[in-house]
């Protein structure tokens, strides 16, 4: 094929440039089915997986604390983001920085537990930056105070030449 310039380009057989079929929704927008580890990793589609969150759930904040809390205990941090972004994504304005946080903070353990130093600090950082300023009247009982310590805990510990030989798992709530 010929390109405007006059230069030539090579064109792969038609087998080559099929990609395999995405799973869509009804509108059309593409899915990712594949299963998932604890992690969030995808696993080829033949494995068994972990159960997977439905995209579309909307827990009240009380049952997503408790969801969100459960997975964490379950070393399932990717999945815990799930249910703290649902709530992020339907709750009103005044809280929507806390949400959003939370989810990052989930989401930055999720990649300090992949080994992405990288990642886990971009993300608990800006995570602990938006939780931070309801730490004097934390909504829902949440200990924002100990989450925000917890994060600047994780924070140091990245940039230490050894790696935490345990990596604490966060609480929402004072135990």
């Amino acid at each position: 094929m010929d390109t405007p310039g006059g230069a030539r380009l090579e064109t792969m057989p038609d087998e080559q440039a099929r990609t395999p079929e995405r799973d869509r929704d009804e509108a059309g927008r593409p899915l990712n089915s594949r299963p998932r580890d604890g992690l969030g990793r995808p696993l080829p589609r033949s494995a068994d997986g972990v159960p997977r969150i439905p995209e579309d759930l909307q827990l009240p904040p009380e049952e997503a604390i408790l969801e969100a809390q459960r997975l964490f205990d379950s070393n399932m941090p990717f999945h815990a983001h799930e249910i703290l972004e649902g709530v992020w994504k339907s709750s009103p304005d005044d809280e929507r920085d806390l949400w959003q946080g939370l989810a990052q903070l989930a989401v930055g353990l999720t990649h300090l537990l992949r080994g992405n130093d990288t990642g886990a600090r971009s993300l608990l950082q800006q995570g602990h930056d938006r939780i931070r300023h309801y730490a004097i009247d934390p909504p829902y009982g949440l200990d924002v105070a100990g989450l925000t310590t917890w994060a600047e805990h994780l924070l140091t510990e990245i940039d230490r030449p050894e790696p935490l030989p345990v990596i604490p798992i966060p609480q929402l709530r004072i135990p």
